[in-house]
């Protein structure tokens, strides 16, 4: 017998949880400040949100919206990306990471790759490639699965 899965209103099936974490991802980045490119971040575990995370200044700081990107070797620094952010929301309010997968509507770069391995992160799901092969070679050293979202 198959088991059938419940349904919504209107009759249509329920999404899953990696669609539905993966497009809380992409609603999270429409609060982006850097027009370059809006990334949305969300941890979670057990299935449930543990943070969220888009790209954007520091607290308090100018955003790119508002004063124009800082570049620097093709790169704005004027904001901090959206896995750390997700991850300092946790260091800020006492939130454990280890164990906990990310969606993200791009591959983290190396960088954001680094700082997930020293949190304990399992799992990242993104939608997007981002050119980083450190970050590939990096998760697969850690033990820390990719996986692209549809």
């Amino acid at each position: 017998m198959t088991e059938k899965k419940p349904l919504r209103a209107g009759g249509n099936e329920r999404v899953s949880w990696t669609e539905y974490f993966g497009t809380l991802s992409e609603f999270v980045a429409t609060r982006s400040t850097c027009p370059r490119r809006a990334v949305g971040a969300v941890l979670v575990r057990d299935h449930r949100v543990i943070a969220t995370g888009y790209n954007g200044a520091p607290s308090g700081e100018p955003h790119c919206l508002d004063v124009g990107c800082l570049i620097e070797n093709n790169h704005c620094v004027r904001t901090i990306h959206a896995e750390l952010n997700a991850l300092l929301q946790c260091a800020r309010y006492g939130i454990a990471t280890e164990g906990a997968d990310l969606y993200c509507t791009d591959l983290p770069c190396r960088y954001c790759a680094r700082s997930l391995v020293q949190a304990g992160i399992r799992r990242i799901f993104f939608r997007r490639l981002y050119d980083s092969p450190e970050t590939w070679t990096l998760a697969q050293s850690a033990g820390i699965e990719l996986i692209p979202l549809d």
